[in-house]
C-alpha cells in the first residue's frame, strides 16, 4: 500500500468537505431570503385584498417584496405607513 495515495485521497475528501461547507452556507440565506420574499409577496397580497374595502394598496414589485423578506412584519408595517403618509 503506498501511503502518498492515501495522504493524497484523505487530503481531497478533507478538500471536498471544507469547500461544500464554504459553499453551503451562503445557499442557505439565499434560499431563506428568497423564501421570505415570496411570503412577502403573499403578505402584501393580502394587505391588498385586505385594504380593496378602503381603497388601500400597496405596490407589489420585488423591492417591496425583498424589503418584507429583509425585515418581516415590521416590513411590511413600515410600507403601510410609508404608503398612508405619501397618498
Amino acid at each position: 500500500m503506498d501511503y502518498n495515495n492515501v495522504l493524497a485521497f484523505s487530503a481531497a475528501v478533507c478538500f471536498i468537505f471544507l469547500f461544500g461547507r464554504i459553499f453551503v452556507k451562503p445557499l442557505k440565506v439565499l434560499f431563506k431570503l428568497a423564501l421570505n420574499s415570496i411570503l412577502g409577496g403573499v403578505l402584501i397580497l393580502i394587505i391588498n385584498y385586505i385594504g380593496q374595502s378602503f381603497n388601500f394598496h400597496v405596490g407589489l414589485n420585488i423591492v417591496t417584496s425583498v424589503l418584507i423578506g429583509l425585515l418581516g412584519l415590521p416590513g411590511a408595517i413600515l410600507l403601510v405607513i410609508i404608503n398612508l403618509l405619501i397618498t
